[in-house]
């Protein structure tokens, strides 16, 4: 992923060094287990320990695949230059390089996902804060981008926090799923290396056995970890569409903040553009490209091919570096971002009264009108407002047969704002619990 839309402690597990480092712990905490079995000697094992301060040279592990053109011998090779060849001849007994290779993925994925954990924690204290701010604050409700009925600000950024809570739950089982390993051997059958060293290497490097491997671990698990980055990303897509609708110069109910000295055009000064959520929803897109391949990848031939391996290489770092950016990036957005709810009021009266048309259509049924009969008296008086962009509860008192009905005073007292946000507080008890 290019620095733009990186942070650097994502970065890092990602980084050749953290790698080769991951590749090392493996192979010694698998010689330990096998001292303690007393397959190799413990002398052996206690050698390749002295390499746990040793700073693997990259560049010397790519001169050495540029020749042999497998990557887990390069890095082998490399580590008996530093612990010596005949101490390190035990190194990775009985086991295939998938064992390194897909353990230390789910290492690393795991702590992507520890991150992930953190950023989407902190994007619900955001979201959590913005709600009760607005709790209360009036703003219309639209579907299909058009006026439906009264809403708050603070239900829109609850509805989001209990998206995102949800997210949370998923990122967290999707950790646990991704948190296996496997040290099986050729086509996993433990015919040449013991079970108890998988365990052993699985518990020193916070995994559990992979309950039946192939010569791979199963790639749904890694399928349903970027399908649940999928949907994390398509979550802050929601948000970022919202915010940017809501910027919009002729709604203006929310904005980004603009810094000093920001600009928004190069050719026109008075641009104040949504460019921070407009890029959310590029990098949202990024993160989705990840799924399908993690997906095509569970299929594989037999006990394993490499056809994941390439896929893996990209998907792994980019979906994860991109979405810890998005997450930070939006909980920055909503911490700082700017409400006005004036402009909520103006757009909801730009229409008067109009918001209201389904309490006089309830109102009716009530009084015994048909539900035909009164759809149609509030229909042919809602669309004089629409056309005329008269008061709705002027055009009501003004129609006879809505009077005859329901009474001036019954009318009126069908224009209460209340009405609609009676129930926000059960509504924030359900989401936030308090």
């Amino acid at each position: 992923m290019i620095p733009r839309y990186s942070r650097p402690d994502m970065v890092a597990i990602w980084d050749p060094a953290t790698k080769f480092r991951i590749w090392y712990e493996i192979e010694a905490h698998a010689c330990d287990a096998m001292a303690d079995l007393g397959v190799i000697p413990r002398e052996n094992a206690e050698a390749v320990w002295k390499a746990k301060d040793v700073e693997f040279d990259v560049a010397r592990i790519d001169e050495i695949e540029a020749v042999t053109k497998h990557d887990v011998i390069a890095f082998l090779t490399h580590l008996a230059e530093h612990v010596g060849s005949d101490e390190a001849r035990f190194v990775h007994q009985g086991m295939t390089s998938s064992d390194v290779l897909d353990t230390c993925f789910n290492v690393q994925l795991t702590r992507a996902a520890d991150i992930l954990i953190t950023d989407l924690e902190a994007l619900l204290s955001a979201l959590k804060k913005r709600a009760l701010e607005h709790k209360d604050t009036l703003r219309v409700g639209r579907s299909h981008g058009i006026h439906a009925e009264p809403t708050t600000m603070g239900l829109t950024f609850a509805r989001f926090y209990a998206e995102m809570d949800r997210n949370l739950s998923r990122m967290r089982d999707a950790r646990a799923e991704i948190a296996t390993g496997a040290i099986s051997g050729a086509v996993g059958t433990f015919a040449n290396i013991d079970p108890a060293v998988e365990e052993h290497v699985c518990d020193k490097l916070g995994l559990v056995p992979e309950p039946i491997s192939t010569q791979v671990i199963p790639r749904d698990r890694h399928a349903a970890f970027f399908a649940t980055l999928g949907v994390i990303a398509s979550s802050i897509e929601n948000i970022a569409i919202e915010i940017r609708h809501m910027q919009r110069t002729e709604v203006l109910e929310g904005a980004e903040f603009f810094s000093m000295g920001q600009k928004g055009s190069s050719a026109m000064p008075h641009k104040k553009n949504p460019v921070l959520t407009e890029n959310l929803t590029g990098l949202a897109r990024m993160v989705r490209a990840a799924v399908i391949p993690a997906m095509e990848n569970v299929a594989l031939w037999h006990e394993r091919d490499i056809s994941h391996s390439s896929v893996e290489r990209m998907i792994g770092p980019d979906a994860t570096i991109t979405l810890d950016f998005a997450l930070a990036r939006l909980t920055g957005v909503v911490d700082k971002m700017l409400i006005f709810p004036e402009n909520m009021l103006d757009n909801m009266n730009k229409f008067p009264g109009l918001v209201m048309s389904q309490r006089v259509l309830l109102a009716l049924t009530q009084a015994g009108v048909s539900r035909e009969d009164a759809y149609t008296m509030v229909q042919r008086n809602a669309l004089k407002v629409w056309e005329e962009r008269t008061d709705f509860k002027a055009e009501l008192l003004a129609d006879a047969d809505v009077v005859a009905a329901l009474s001036t005073d019954g009318i009126e007292e069908k224009f209460d704002m209340g009405y609609h946000t009676k129930h926000v507080d059960t509504i924030f008890a359900r989401v936030f619990g308090d």
